[in-house]
């Protein structure tokens, strides 16, 4: 497999996914695919939309979109979710694509105010930061246990890992949602996503 993706970016979730799999893959760098160039030309020739993650499987098949990827991972991987026709597996694809399609596009707004109200940037970064926090707040009353959906790690544990070290930041997170800042903490401690968070840059 190979996973085009950039240190500190929304990739690492698909990483460590794959890491805590055992699965090899080759990391294919795109740091600047934000602006021409050549890791541009590079992402846009596997996703014309030039975002990260892009996984490319063994067989030539490219999956894009983390929801898409991560159950494609999960039905490989079995440890990834819940089990098939379980409720707990309903409850994982209800918040994993909560999550995609209420968490990510505050962050497709907010990081790149310019593109959308280039009149009023400041004021974007500010509304998408808030409502984030408020979305973030529901999603704390959803944590059933030790992580999200109860005695066992999933890949929505995961997401959080990573999330938490994105605005609001893992201060906020402690103060404001301490479950979901204790379900960062357990699943950080797992070696192979500590060694993600490492290579990523978070501590």
């Amino acid at each position: 497999m190979q996973l085009y993706g950039v240190r500190g970016y929304g990739s690492a979730i698909t990483e460590a996914m794959l890491t805590l799999a055992g699965q090899d893959y080759a990391f294919i760098e795109v740091d600047g695919f934000d602006r021409p160039g050549p890791a541009r030309d590079r992402l846009a020739a596997v996703n014309p939309l030039v975002q990260v993650p892009v996984l490319r499987l063994d067989d030539g098949l490219v999956l894009t979109e983390t929801a898409a990827i991560t159950l494609y991972l999960a039905d490989r991987f079995p440890g990834l979710a819940p089990a098939a026709g379980t409720p707990e597996r309903t409850r994982f694809h209800r918040l994993l694509i909560w999550l995609v399609a209420n968490i990510y596009p505050t962050f497709t707004y907010g990081d790149y105010p310019d593109r959308w109200v280039p009149s009023a940037p400041a004021e974007l970064v500010e509304a998408t930061d808030r409502y984030r926090e408020r979305l973030y707040g529901w999603l704390e009353e959803q944590v059933t246990g030790p992580f999200i959906l109860g005695e066992r790690l999933s890949a929505l544990d995961i997401y959080i890992a990573i999330l938490v070290a994105w605005r609001p930041g893992m201060q906020w997170f402690q103060t404001n949602t301490p479950r979901l800042a204790e379900v960062a903490a357990l699943t950080r401690a797992i070696p192979q996503i500590r060694e993600v968070t490492r290579r990523n840059g978070w501590v």
